[in-house]
């Protein structure tokens, strides 16, 4: 009998082994675009919207293919990203966020926290795949089943509520509305 020091790097490696190659594509993809964010950057209102409507169908997603359309799993993802975006949204702009209203733009500081969002969505992503592959029961588990979904949520009420900080700052210039007026 092998020791379970033994054995963990072994099923580590099978794990790898059978996951689709397309995942480490996702993962790649989104090092990538959590990398481009740790710089100082220019960003248009409409791309302000884009990642987190994706990282939150990501997070979503994540929850309906665990626990099907579970209405606690579901519950408990609302509640947690509608918590997080009311906490997030009491913290302003860091100082150096500026809002260029004829060109429509944010001024943007470089930081970890999309990076880090993004690859806590897609390693929960990741082990809850695993986790249930090997313990189908585990969907079932109260814990499991609210602790998930909740992380999901969170994940996504901080991308949200990150993004309607910007859009505020854009609202309380005047310039989204006479902007839209003009398009």
């Amino acid at each position: 009998m092998l020791s379970s020091n033994r054995t963990e790097p072994l099923m580590l490696m099978q794990i790898l082994l059978h996951t689709p190659k397309w995942v480490f594509a996702v993962f790649v993809l989104l090092a990538w675009l959590g990398g481009r964010q740790l710089v100082a950057n220019r960003l248009g209102l409409n791309r302000v919207l884009v990642m987190p409507v994706a990282m939150a169908g990501l997070s979503f997603f994540g929850v309906v293919s665990a626990f099907g359309d579970s209405a606690g799993a579901l519950l408990g993802w609302a509640v947690a990203a509608l918590l997080l975006v009311a906490l997030v949204l009491r913290r302003p702009l860091p100082a150096t966020t500026r809002y260029d209203a004829a060109a429509r733009q944010f001024q943007v500081a470089g930081t970890a926290v999309p990076l880090m969002l993004m690859m806590g969505i897609f390693f929960t992503k990741y082990v809850v795949g695993v986790s249930l592959a090997m313990h189908p029961e585990l969907r079932h588990h109260v814990a499991f089943a609210l602790g998930v979904p909740a992380l999901y949520g969170a994940f996504s009420g901080i991308f949200a509520a990150r993004a309607a900080r910007l859009w505020r700052l854009a609202a309380a210039s005047g310039a989204m509305v006479s902007g839209a007026r003009a398009a």
